[in-house]
């Protein structure tokens, strides 16, 4: 692995998704742009637009589909699973727990998983790419709304908050059409397409926007924690699951590189939304976003070696 392998793969993949972040860093910065209120526009429509239109007119067997959503289901289990066990160890309160436990679980699959997956595989790898991030995202916007919610509301309550969710509706629907091959009339069709198009630079764009307002915590070791599962630990679960699956080498190494990737962006519209410890949510998203490249490019050249 040399310095000039390392330096290619880190210009070619992950400067580009830098630069566009960079862009609403500073209109953040210098336009006071509500970060709030574009993460819940993307939250209540691009989002589940977009999810809608990758299961939609994904063309992979349904098995494939299964087997890259039950690689994802795994790692968010694994993942999750180690929190507890740390929370319990170390008894951490609930609600920092919580938070903890979302910045961990879900990786930022979408705004910048997607485009590095498709900048250092090709479509074929973004194909799966794309499945990864559907399967994470129907989990965060159900399990993730539970777990945040479960920061401060009782379990019954958190329940019902999940059906307040457009994402898990969209997801469902566009599966149904998919496997039914019934086609959208063409005017919306187009619609979806374009709304579907523009997702994900808004998302990097929120990445960067969310950047301008970050909150230092006081709980620096919970940060070291989550940042650390996501960085370090993602990766050695992503290779084992992939070996454990069997997993075909696109979908190997799309679904080892989505497991690494830092805390999502979107924890910090769900810890706005359900006053999760956003200091801390947004000290995680901040600080795993920021260190990545440091393990990802490496990681970029082992999977294409």
């Amino acid at each position: 692995m040399s310095f000039s392998d390392l330096s290619a793969t880190f210009f070619n993949n992950l400067l580009p998704i830098m630069l566009i972040a960079g862009v609403g860093y500073l209109l953040g910065n210098r336009l006071s742009i509500d970060a709030r209120s574009v993460g819940r526009v993307l939250f209540y429509f691009f989002s589940p637009v977009l999810i809608f239109n990758l299961l939609y007119t994904n063309q992979l067997p349904l098995g494939e589909i299964l087997q890259t959503m039950g690689i994802a289901a795994s790692v968010i289990a694994v993942v999750g699973a180690l929190v507890l066990a740390a929370g319990w160890i170390f008894r951490i309160p609930r609600p920092l727990l919580m938070a903890v436990l979302l910045t961990s679980m879900f990786a930022n699959t979408g705004n910048y998983g997607l485009p590095l997956v498709t900048f250092a595989f090709g479509d074929g790898g973004a194909a799966h790419a794309s499945l990864y991030f559907v399967a994470t995202s129907v989990f965060f916007n159900s399990l993730g709304v539970l777990v945040a919610s479960l920061g401060h509301l009782r379990f019954r309550e958190a329940i019902l908050a999940l059906f307040r969710v457009p994402t898990v509706y969209a997801g469902v629907l566009g599966l149904a059409l998919n496997q039914l091959h019934i086609q959208l009339y063409l005017p919306l069709a187009h619609a979806v397409q374009l709304v579907a198009n523009g997702t994900i630079p808004l998302m990097i764009i929120l990445l960067g926007l969310e950047l301008t307002r970050v909150q230092w915590a006081n709980s620096l070791p919970l940060v070291g924690l989550s940042t650390g599962l996501r960085l370090l630990v993602g990766p050695l679960v992503g290779l084992t699951l992939a070996a454990l699956f069997g997993l075909p080498p696109l979908a190997r190494q799309a679904d080892i590189v989505q497991a690494s990737m830092p805390s999502a962006v979107s924890c910090t519209v769900l810890a706005e939304e359900y006053n999760l410890e956003p200091p801390l949510v947004t000290s995680i998203v901040f600080a795993s976003t920021l260190l990545s490249p440091l393990t990802l490019t490496p990681l970029l050249v082992l999977l294409r070696g």
